[in-house]
């Protein structure tokens, strides 16, 4: 790697709770071996949004020697105290609450936070994604705002495609969200939520938006073992590797497309 070059971690879907310890003390161990510039964590720190395993994920986020990104999941919004959930929905991070959607700025690349986890929303299931005019406003006035020459990286949790009709779509308001970062110098969209790697492109009428998923690093695995994108970035190629404890190639490690319904299993 160029002595220039950015090296980042890539690690969604964590859920404490249910987190595959094994899995996770790795992630950790290669976090202080590397010394990455950035850790971004697209979501789901949690599986049902307890206090417990809010305390749990905190000791072992803040205990990284990294600066670190947060993006809510939807795991990560409270499940049994509906008062909470609409009035103060962030409580819970309150250990590191100035991780939750945080900017970090690089010489020459940006991470840009995109919310895609809301409060409630008009339809049964509220575990899928949904971008807000708000939320794109103002991710895209932070993307504006960065420094002449300075690539994005956008980290939602939500994979931004929609798929099929409006009532079975991925993420309301995705293709718009898409289709505004094209028109943006935007390296890729970073997500979580499917628990498997992906790495595609996709087409809007402003141009092409790379987008790439992580993997879980819990037990709830999919179709791969548990894994996190190790991304470096030498000023002209962003590259991803998909790490994992099986040395599983990257490529295999990668779905071929974003499924129309990551609605997690019920367990």
């Amino acid at each position: 790697m160029p002595t220039n070059a950015k090296l980042l971690f890539h690690l969604s879907d964590i859920h404490f709770g249910l987190e595959d310890r094994r899995a996770l003390d790795w992630a950790a161990s290669e976090i202080a071996l590397r010394r990455p510039d950035a850790v971004m964590i697209t979501g789901d720190l949690t599986m049902r949004a307890r206090h417990r395993e809010f305390a749990a994920a905190t000791g072992w986020v803040k205990a990284l020697d990294a600066p670190v990104t947060i993006e809510v999941g939807n795991h990560d919004m409270p499940y049994f105290n509906p008062l909470e959930r609409f009035f103060d929905p962030y409580r819970r991070f309150h250990g590191m609450k100035e991780l939750i959607e945080r900017e970090i700025d690089l010489p020459g690349i940006a991470i840009v936070p995109l919310k895609t986890a809301v409060r409630a929303q008009p339809r049964f299931n509220w575990s899928k994604g949904w971008v807000t005019d708000a939320a794109l406003a103002k991710c895209l006035a932070a993307i504006d705002a960065l420094p002449l020459k300075t690539q994005a990286l956008v980290t939602v949790h939500h994979p931004l495609r929609e798929v099929g009709t409006q009532g079975t779509a991925l993420t309301r308001n995705g293709g718009k969200a898409l289709a505004e970062l094209a028109r943006r110098p935007v390296l890729a969209v970073l997500s979580g939520h499917v628990h498997d790697a992906f790495d595609i492109v996709e087409d809007t009428p402003n141009g092409p938006v790379r987008m790439i998923g992580a993997g879980t690093l819990s037990q709830r695995t999919r179709s791969t073992p548990p894994s996190f994108n190790e991304l470096t970035w030498d000023g002209e190629t962003l590259r991803v590797i998909v790490r994992n404890l099986a040395h599983v190639p990257s490529e295999r490690m990668m779905i071929d497309d974003v499924p129309e319904d990551a609605t997690p299993p019920k367990i």
